[in-house]
């Protein structure tokens, strides 16, 4: 995948997810109702390219950790920044 260069990848979202049989599985409805949030839609329309979704282990619950990364151009990363976060 190629990223152009001025562009700032963000974490735009987390997710946690218990020690579950199939984790991909069980996390698809958490980042489809985050895609459905206003933050979400606004990632998922601004990110270029779009925003990808990171599997780590949580050392605290022994379960698994989501983190959607996005990659933004520096003035959607303002925008973003004083608006969402």
């Amino acid at each position: 995948m190629i990223i152009n260069p001025d562009t700032i990848e963000v974490l735009a979202h987390t997710i946690k997810m218990g020690d579950v049989e199939d984790p991909d599985l069980y996390v698809a409805q958490p980042i489809w109702e985050w895609q459905q949030t206003e933050e979400g839609q606004w990632i998922m329309k601004n990110s270029s390219p779009s925003p990808m979704w990171k599997r780590t282990f949580d050392q605290t619950s022994y379960g698994h950790l989501y983190n959607i990364h996005a990659y933004l151009k520096p003035k959607d990363y303002t925008y973003w920044s004083l608006k969402f976060k």
